[in-house]
């Protein structure tokens, strides 16, 4: 059985192992370092972590002003609130002078669960995708988290890394993270489905199904939504009949948009999306929000069954 992990656990762990490696690593929290696990790396580096309290905008401007100082900083707080209230000192502050902060939101999608709206994030990959400089990553599982915030550090200028609130499956087959680069788990003539962070579990679930009906389905684990892996989406359409494309976010904006966008300009291909379809989120159990949203395996068969039926 695939070994469960709390992908913030594992930030927070990674976040500890590189402040080891030198003193110019910096970790800003906004009053919820437990929950983001950076508390793990407070708790180590008490001199270099800094937690501001409900002011997620000051964060991100003290921490594109320690970022020009020389230093690299990691940000962090619930995805909601990184992206929704301080979109505009990630944009004008961080990105626009390309500054080396690294910002890694937790609790996104609808699987936040009880929360509820007004904590589930829905639209963070949009508004963080339209940001000149600003690259976004949504790993599957606990591993790919770390090699994601790795590369993250060794990389300079800013990032999006988005990450959820429960425990994830880890991913048996998933390819080793490379910035750019989206990696082919599965092979298939019928059909590819293009997915990122729980939705890989998902998808390769709808694999195995699909299989058994007949349907051939490739699985691509697309977790670096920007940059887009154009060569891969274009080996994708030249060796299948169609897309499914499969996030935890709105069909607007996301992972499926990047897809369209692609393609429509480079290789046309027919394409359906599984997401959030222009509405909130609401409190819940995660297997019900998923079934009440369309975002499980079962979901994904449907879609594909259409699209190559219909070609």
């Amino acid at each position: 059985m695939a070994e469960m992990l709390y992908q913030r656990d594992v930030y927070g762990k990674t976040l500890v192992e590189l402040g080891k490696r030198g003193a110019d690593l910096v970790v800003c929290d906004a009053d919820l370092s437990g929950s983001t696990r950076t508390a793990l790396f407070g708790k180590e580096f008490p001199h270099r972590f800094f937690n501001f309290g409900v002011a997620e905008q000051n964060m991100m401007a003290t921490a594109a002003g320690m970022a020009s100082c020389g230093k690299t900083v990691f940000a962090s707080t619930f995805a909601m609130f990184a992206t929704g209230r301080a979109w505009e000192q990630i944009r004008n502050t961080i990105c626009y002078s390309n500054l080396d902060v690294k910002i890694v939101a937790t609790h996104a999608g609808i699987t936040v669960g009880p929360d509820g709206a007004s904590h589930q994030a829905l639209e963070d990959i949009a508004i963080m995708r339209a940001i000149p400089n600003l690259r976004v990553i949504v790993p599957c599982d606990g591993p790919e988290t770390r090699e994601a915030v790795l590369t993250a550090f060794e990389t300079p200028g800013p990032f999006y890394i988005r990450l959820g609130r429960a425990k994830v499956p880890t991913i048996e087959e998933r390819r080793p993270f490379a910035l750019g680069k989206g990696s082919l788990l599965k092979d298939g003539r019928d059909v590819a489905i293009i997915a990122c962070g729980i939705m890989v579990r998902e998808a390769l679930r709808a694999e195995q199904e699909l299989a058994q009906k007949g349907v051939s389905a490739q699985v691509i684990n697309m977790s670096c939504v920007k940059p887009l892996d154009g060569e891969l989406l274009r080996k994708a359409a030249a060796s299948t009949k169609g897309f499914v494309v499969c996030e935890e976010h709105s069909v607007t904006g996301g992972l499926a948009s990047a897809v369209a966008e692609f393609t429509a300009q480079n290789c046309p291909v027919r394409m359906a999306c599984i997401g959030v379809c222009d509405g909130f989120g609401q409190s819940g159990d995660e297997p019900d929000l998923l079934k009440e949203y369309h975002l499980t395996a079962a979901d994904i068969v449907a879609a594909a069954q259409r699209l190559v039926t219909s070609t």
